[in-house]
């Protein structure tokens, strides 16, 4: 700047020095005119002698002028310079940094992050979003995003502090007392599990069972005549109710395993076993229906053997009794057996302090609202405690026996009913009593944050596969258009969006009919949990989707019909109730409700309703066949027609139907009749042994003698679906 400054100067300099000597070059001559011109002109004269210190004024304006300039250009930059240093964002870091933490701190996506570190040496593939990354990884990326490095000292997460409850220690051995125990009936279906319960209970359950299958988890107290008292629970031994028996073999003592004699072991009898050692629980073997004169119990025993279920005749230690639930025959013996074997496991729990308990079924009363079904394994349950159970809480209001009977206490061991839910907990949620409805509310609302923290995980997991499937469809692409021709590669992309236009009404709703929307409601919660275990075996989407929209406890309401409605669904329901109203909207809405009381009944009739939905085969149905005899044309204006002369074999030719050339065992033309003649009339059916003329609708095709013309009709036929859900 100086050089150019000073370059100006001695410009100037030599400009004025010109401009003074043409001023003084100018005064000799006009000193000679001073005399004459001096009054007449005084103030021109001034102007002549002053030009040249205006001049200098002017010149060193400019200079300064152009000094200001120039500084101010060469500050500029500067400046700019300044500023965007300034701008620049601090980015704070940690050693271990995942993938995931350093896009939140760029407050970018991870698929900037990845795509910082595409031409580097790491490996892309093997990163996940909660893989670590070295320092010199993260000082790269944060190097391409133009913003500033800084180190943190020490990674501080704000952990939320764990708010759960849970259950207390073990109790002081000497707090504890004698309870009862708690057995669970298990067994294949209609191998007499609820009538041996009827005869000890001296009840009719089994009577009033759907189908006469056990179809909910039943807990009744059974008092003995010797005075004690023994907790049953009764399981399905249907296959749907697959969870149902698993929950009840976790918080039994004794399971109870039920095998008539005249059918032996079968695939809920393993299942049952299984859920048994599962839980490693004693098992007592009753062997029923021995009053019959095809039972076999030696055989039964001899079986179980294969399933490590030895009974004490052949060395074991597994109680083996035999009975008759129909006649009553020896079920004392069996109660015996339960009770010495619950002597021997020494059974004790502590009655003081705050309940602790499992839910054994939940379902939604119209007059009552929530009711669970639960066990108390801990503490006594009195009127006005608050308990948790899964993310419901509940102030128990009343609380009632199997009988219905209304009761003040609720002992370890014993089967309660509790109302007072604010939502239905789900079966086989743990109960624990809490201290006041402030931290109950605490409780439920970390139980929601923790799940929906797992739920944010597993969505997280699904973006990340998403977006290496997008990543691997883009390599595909580029590889498959990298070498190709501009012009060729906009000629391939051009035909696969042809191939991707949208669909037609028809196509729609051709479409649309592959598919199922379901809403599923039941009587309780274990049903439903039934229901939708057997819908996770479907396996046959390719030919009919399974949608399933919603599903709940309690009878179907407005909501559901509204639902079905606008995704076009069906409503199933298990046990429950549909108003007149209900049903008359349904109705008026197009919405079909299907409504069971025996659970294969409902699976049954979903498979029937998969089968409607999916697209209907066409079958062809033959009606005649003839052989072709002789070739020959007829000319019909300036065209000429081939014309076969045929003989019908079998059956009868309908030309309103349709046809086939059939040559050498392979079709060669499929279509129908231009012409059908007899002789010179033209018929509409030839019969078996006749002969007749037939002309094609293709011109194209050439007969031969020895092709064969066959007539069928195509018929649609009803699909069923391939799902088999195992019963």
């Amino acid at each position: 700047m100086n050089q150019k400054l000073l370059k100006l100067e001695n410009l100037l300099h030599f400009h004025t020095v010109c401009r003074q000597l043409h001023s003084l070059g100018q005064r000799r001559t006009l000193v000679q005119w001073r005399h004459g011109f001096s009054s007449a002109y005084p103030v021109w004269t001034a102007q002549i002698y002053a030009w040249p210190w205006q001049t200098d004024v002017l010149i060193g304006a400019a200079l300064s002028q152009y000094r200001l300039l120039v500084t101010k250009e060469e500050k500029r930059p500067r400046k700019s310079q300044l500023s965007s240093t300034k701008t620049k964002k601090e980015v704070e870091v940690w050693i271990g940094m995942t993938v995931e933490e350093l896009a939140r701190a760029l407050e970018k996506d991870i698929d900037y992050v990845y795509e910082a570190l595409l031409n580097t040496a790491i490996d892309i593939d093997s990163l996940e979003a909660h893989s670590q990354l070295d320092e010199i990884w993260i000082k790269e990326v944060i190097k391409k995003a133009g913003m500033k490095l800084k180190w943190s000292k020490l990674k501080q997460d704000k952990v939320r502090e764990n708010k759960d409850a849970v259950r207390r220690p073990q109790a002081d051995p000497a707090l504890l007392t004698p309870r009862s125990p708690v057995v669970t009936i298990m067994g294949h279906v209609d191998h007499g599990k609820t009538t041996l319960l009827d005869k000890l209970r001296k009840t009719q359950v089994a009577a009033m069972e759907a189908g006469g299958i056990t179809q909910h988890i039943g807990a009744f107290l059974v008092s003995l005549p010797s005075g004690e008292k023994i907790t049953f629970l009764d399981t399905p031994g249907h296959a749907a109710f697959s969870a149902m028996r698993a929950r009840g073999a976790q918080v039994t003592d004794i399971v109870v395993l039920v095998v008539a004699a005249d059918d032996g072991v079968m695939k809920q009898t393993i299942e049952s076993i299984q859920h048994a050692k599962d839980a490693q629980v004693p098992i007592v073997l009753a062997i029923n229906k021995c009053d019959k004169a095809e039972a076999d119990p030696e055989k039964v025993k001899k079986e179980l053997l294969a399933y490590d279920v030895v009974c004490e005749d052949y060395g074991g230690d597994v109680q083996a009794v035999h009975v008759s639930a129909l006649t009553g025959d020896n079920l004392m013996a069996l109660a015996e057996a339960t009770t010495a074997l619950a002597e021997m496991l020494e059974l004790k729990a502590d009655p003081t302090g705050p309940v602790e308990g499992t839910v054994i079924e939940s379902f939604t009363d119209k007059g009552r609202g929530p009711v669970t079904t639960a066990i108390i394994q801990r503490g006594t349950l009195r009127k006005g405690s608050i308990l948790v159970a899964g993310k419901s809480w509940a102030k128990v209001r009343l609380m009632f026996d199997e009988n219905g009977k209304i009761i003040n206490e609720a002992y370890p061991s014993m089967p309660v009913g509790i109302i007072g839910w604010k939502d239905l907990p789900s079966a086989g949620d743990e109960i624990l009593e809490v201290e006041s409805e402030a931290r109950a509310r605490e409780v439920i609302n970390w139980r929601k944050f923790e799940q929906e923290q797992e739920k944010n995980k597993d969505d997280l997991k699904i973006l990340e596969e998403k977006r290496k499937e997008h990543q691997e469809a883009h390599r595909k692409t580029r590889e498959k258009y990298g070498t190709l021709h501009w012009k060729k590669r906009s000629f391939m992309k051009y035909l696969e969006r042809k191939e991707q236009r949208p669909l037609k009404p028809k196509e729609k709703i051709e479409r649309d009919s592959n598919v199922l929307p379901l809403i599923i409601k039941g009587d309780v919660d274990g049903s439903v949990e039934a229901i939708l275990n057997i819908m996770d075996t479907y396996d046959a989407s390719h030919e009919c989707q399974l949608d399933l929209v919603h599903y709940g406890v309690g009878d179907i309401s407005e909501n559901d019909v509204n639902l079905a409605e606008t995704f076009d669904g069906v409503i199933f329901g298990f046990n429950v109730n549909v108003s007149n109203v209900i049903q008359q909207s349904a109705a008026k809405k197009g919405v079909k409700i299907k409504l069971h009381k025996i659970i294969y009944r409902l699976i049954e009739d979903l498979q029937e309703e998969l089968s409607s939905r999916m697209p209907c085969p066409v079958e062809e149905h033959l009606i005649g066949e003839a052989s072709i005899l002789a070739t020959f044309s007829v000319t019909e204006g300036k065209k000429k027609i081939p014309v076969a002369g045929c003989r019908v074999q079998k059956g009868q030719l309908e030309k309103q139907k349709k046809f086939k050339l059939i040559r050498k065992g392979q079709v060669i033309w499929k279509g129908s009749l231009t012409s059908l003649k007899h002789h010179k009339d033209d018929i509409s059916v030839i019969k078996t042994g006749m002969d007749c003329g037939l002309s094609l609708d293709e011109e194209k095709v050439e007969f031969q003698v020895g092709d064969e013309i066959v007539c069928y009709e195509e018929k649609e036929v009803s699909a069923k679906t391939s799902w088999d859900p195992g019963f």
